[in-house]
């Protein structure tokens, strides 16, 4: 065992972390899927 994995600097879920990071980048392409149609409504 090396001293990477004696000594970790995050002890977290890995799963938790890519869930956090899925859910922050659909929120992104949500809001601007959302800014984009209100921008199409407004333009016609």
């Amino acid at each position: 065992m090396n001293e990477f994995e004696k000594n970790p600097q995050s002890v977290r879920n890995d799963a938790i972390d890519s869930g956090v990071g899925f859910g922050v980048s659909f929120g992104f392409f949500a809001i601007m899927f959302i800014i984009a149609t209100v921008i199409k409504l407004i333009g016609s």
